[in-house]
């Protein structure tokens, strides 16, 4: 799983549907696309632990930046949990919005994720046109 996040070959196939320009390596920053956001976004990588933990820094919708934290837990000879936490919202209206928004979108990747993985299948796959 570290490496379905950490490569951008593999995290392009089933969750950045425009693309990730490079692997997530400590002290980087990469731009991932999004079909349904048009528009490159710059990611920086903050650390990278190998199957252990992600952690990036990207723009909020508020302004500033927010805080992503991927953790990777083996639970299993095939499995293993993924954790995502992200911070830095403003508890405002428009920042709760925002959060409740991204929110949803990492539960999106976790179940793209999750088949892509598991099955090969890229659930995003002609769902942003």
């Amino acid at each position: 799983m570290f490496r379905a996040v950490q490569a951008p070959k593999e995290l392009s196939a089933y969750f950045t549907t425009g693309g990730a320009s490079g692997p997530l390596e400590a002290g980087k920053t990469v731009m991932w696309d999004f079909a349904d956001f048009p528009g490159a976004f710059p990611v920086e990588v903050k650390r990278c632990t190998r199957n252990k933990s992600v952690v990036l820094a990207w723009g909020s919708q508020t302004g500033g930046k927010n805080r992503v934290e991927f953790r990777f837990k083996k639970i299993g000879p095939r499995a293993t949990e993924v954790r995502i936490r992200e911070g830095g919202w403003p508890n405002t209206p428009k920042g709760r919005k925002a959060a409740f928004g991204n929110c949803m979108g990492w539960s999106q990747m976790l179940a793209a994720m999750k088949a892509w993985c598991e099955h090969g299948i890229n659930l995003r796959k002609g769902f942003y046109k």
